[in-house]
């Protein structure tokens, strides 16, 4: 990387040696996983301050290009493939498959899916989803909670709330809810699933999400609420997720009649 700054610009120096270590990540000379030069040598390259410098290095970081380690410096981040979340992802043939959702979503994708498991329990239902699935705040439920990785980059966590009187004593309340994930063993009580609703925000990550999803400082996240109902309208599950925004592309085929 030879850019220098140009003194006849009316382009603050520390954007333009953001801008020629965007072009040089941009164009593979800076790949991902590879060391950014450190403040002292771009210091030295472009005849600038240290606060110029970092203020460079925090424009990028905040953009999602590198990330810092303690002790080990500041890299290009290595970012998987883009997610593509289609509308058909719970769809019925996929559990018939033994494949929950995001084994779907992998594979369509063409990456190698992992899933870290941190919690499989009973627990008290937050306030905030009990109209969702018609009970109390405060009522017993059976929380899954976990996080998703593609390729080994996490890029998801979710959590699973299910009324407790439909997860007792099933594969629900085990680590491995068993082939086509829980939404097979529901339906196969007899509760038939017939449509999903999901509300979609964006918003900046607590300090726990950002190191769970290895975010850097003011990268945001997607929000995704998901509610799964039988044929007789009854909610029987409501997963809150929280993925890497830059990572996903929701991709929905929105009938017109």
């Amino acid at each position: 990387m030879r850019a220098r700054i140009d003194p006849t610009s009316d382009r603050p120096a520390y954007k333009q040696i953001a801008d020629a270590l965007r072009q040089a990540i941009k164009a593979g000379e800076l790949a991902p996983g590879t060391r950014v030069p450190s403040e002292s040598e771009l210091i030295e390259q472009f005849g600038v301050s240290q606060g110029t410098v970092r203020g460079s290095l925090n424009l990028l970081r905040s953009e999602g290009l590198i990330q810092s380690f303690q002790g080990r410096g500041v890299y290009v981040r290595e970012r998987p493939p883009i997610r593509r979340m289609a509308s058909d992802r719970f769809a019925r043939r996929h559990r018939d498959a033994g494949k929950a959702a995001y084994l779907a979503e992998a594979e369509t994708e063409k990456v190698r899916p992992e899933v870290e498991v941190f919690y499989v329990g009973p627990g008290d239902l937050p306030e905030k989803f009990a109209d969702l699935l018609n009970l109390k705040a405060g009522d017993k439920v059976l929380i899954r909670r976990r996080r998703y990785l593609s390729d080994g980059h996490p890029t998801e966590m979710a959590t699973s709330y299910i009324p407790w009187k439909l997860a007792d004593g099933t594969q629900m309340t085990e680590e491995n809810p068993g082939p086509g994930g829980i939404y097979a063993r529901l339906e196969e009580q007899g509760y038939e699933l017939e449509r999903f609703t999901e509300q979609v925000t964006a918003r900046m990550p607590s300090p726990e999400e950002a190191k769970a999803l290895m975010l850097s400082a003011g990268m945001p996240v997607l929000t995704l609420i998901r509610t799964a109902l039988t044929t007789e309208g009854t909610p029987v599950e409501v997963c809150d997720t929280v993925m890497t925004a830059d990572l996903y592309l929701l991709d929905y085929e929105i009938p017109a009649k």
